[in-house]
């Protein structure tokens, strides 16, 4: 199975979200200085997305896709 993983680069912070099997859900990592400081466990990408844009104010538009 191919899982998504998408980046975004905002305020000096990379976010990533990595898809998993659908029972688990998707995680939300948030990387400080290239370390991963916090992670968060949702149920889709998209609400890794709204958790993001809620909690960091990370804009929905600035993901993207990491081939």
């Amino acid at each position: 199975m191919n899982y998504k993983i998408f980046e975004a680069k905002y305020n000096n912070n990379v976010f990533r979200i990595e898809e998993d099997y659908p029972a688990v859900g998707s995680y939300l990592y948030v990387y400080e200085n290239g370390k991963c400081v916090k992670d968060y466990l949702q149920k889709s990408v998209s609400e890794c997305m709204n958790f993001a844009r809620e909690e960091f104010g990370v804009p929905v538009e600035m993901w993207v896709e990491i081939k």
